[in-house]
């Protein structure tokens, strides 16, 4: 019997414990989270206060506010409502240091109070990015590093070129000097090409807990290759007698510094000129028919193209000029007229039909019952009364 009362008690006491019992004498709070310099709110409330006013203190158990009362001299603190059920004041410009247990009393029989817990996140510093300032060549791998330190807690780091962003990247992390916040470090490696060149490479830092905290720092990286070259004949097609340019058009990264010429299978006509990447006929023959080479150089390797030159005889008609947009406007135009006058020439000739068509009628019916009248006043007669063979309706106009 004593067991099972035993028993009894022990659940009794354990059920008390954990029920949560509300008392409306109970000030309450809630925790916050907030970012360094941002703007704090702590807000204490309680239903029955019992003429007693809310007290606010910080973690070092210096009294804040007493109703409407400061009690610290710190201008970041303010009121910003004070009542017998409320007291709510404000922390401007939060520094890591006001991190901790901020604490709301009322002093009734007996003191109740509760407990704030404050957050101060270290919003990340404007990161940094190294390794950009070299160039990198066409088909290595490139690295980059990029720092961000006073983040609480670590920072995320992501990297970006152009719109893409950039996966692998190596991460560190260190804590600064206050003992509070870290310091992150992030290093990618990622493959070039020469559609990298100027392109933009984005680091951004920022914490999972504050979106609109992001801070980014971009640069564009250099990227060097060899030349591409094509050679385009002026004019197009030339003709014997005509001077000729052959000019070999040259893109790389340095700019190409250095052009050869060759004619396949042969020299170089005694007459043409180099010039750089133009070769120069000033009056071509029909011998200078061939296969010309251009071979155009940077740091980074050499490209050779190759142009097929025919000549074509003095004689040689121009190519039909592409006609202007004025010309083919006034085609258009003519076009357009000539099909408005032929429907206007249409509508003449049906509306010609049509009244010769109406006047014949006419006068079929002003000649009614002439065959059977003995003269002309009877035909009329006949024709207007149109019944030439009844007598009841005849007329005679003496």
């Amino acid at each position: 019997m004593h067991l099972v009362l035993t028993l009894l008690l022990s659940l009794a006491a354990f059920t008390m414990a954990n029920i949560h019992i509300h008392d409306p004498s109970q000030p309450v709070t809630s925790p916050q989270v907030v970012p360094t310099g941002g703007k704090l709110i702590l807000k204490c409330t309680v239903e029955e206060h019992e003429e007693s006013s809310l007290q606010w203190s910080n973690p070092a158990q210096q009294t804040l506010y007493f109703g409407e009362k400061r009690a610290l001299r710190d201008n970041r603190i303010q009121l910003v409502h004070s009542s017998l059920n409320e007291l709510t004041i404000s922390i401007s410009n939060v520094q890591l240091s006001d991190e901790g247990e901020y604490t709301c009393a009322i002093f009734t029989m007996p003191v109740r109070i509760s407990k704030a817990m404050v957050t101060v996140l270290g919003v990340p510093q404007k990161p940094q990015i190294f390794g950009y300032e070299k160039a990198f060549k066409e088909n290595e791998k490139a690295k980059l590093r990029c720092t961000t330190s006073g983040s609480k807690p670590a920072a995320n780091i992501r990297w970006y070129k152009g719109p893409e962003e950039l996966e692998g990247a190596q991460i560190s992390t260190s804590e600064d000097g206050n003992g509070k916040t870290f310091t992150v470090m992030s290093i990618i490696e990622f493959m070039v090409g020469r559609e990298d060149d100027g392109i933009e490479i984005t680091c951004t830092v920022g914490l999972e807990s504050l979106q609109s905290t992001d801070k980014s720092s971009s640069h564009k990286i250099q990227v060097l290759y060899k030349p591409t070259a094509r050679i385009e004949s002026r004019p197009q097609m030339p003709r014997e007698g005509d001077k000729l340019r052959l000019q070999c058009d040259a893109y790389g990264n340095p700019v190409p510094d250095q052009y050869i010429w060759e004619r396949e299978n042969g020299e170089l006509p005694s007459l043409a000129m180099y010039d750089g990447s133009s070769l120069v006929f000033p009056f071509l023959n029909k011998s200078d028919g061939g296969t010309y080479i251009c071979k155009a150089s940077n740091m980074m390797g050499t490209y050779v193209t190759q142009y097929k030159l025919d000549v074509n005889d003095a004689n040689f008609p121009d190519p039909s000029p592409i006609p202007s947009t004025s010309s083919i406007d006034h085609a258009v135009i003519g076009g357009v007229v000539a099909v408005i006058a032929f429907l206007l020439f249409c509508l003449l000739i049906v509306l010609g039909r049509y009244l010769i068509r109406h006047k014949g009628t006419y006068l079929t019916h002003e000649a009614k019952g002439s065959d059977d009248a003995p003269d002309a006043d009877t035909a009329i007669i006949n024709a207007e009364g149109g019944q030439g063979g009844s007598d009841d309706k005849k007329e005679y106009f003496i």
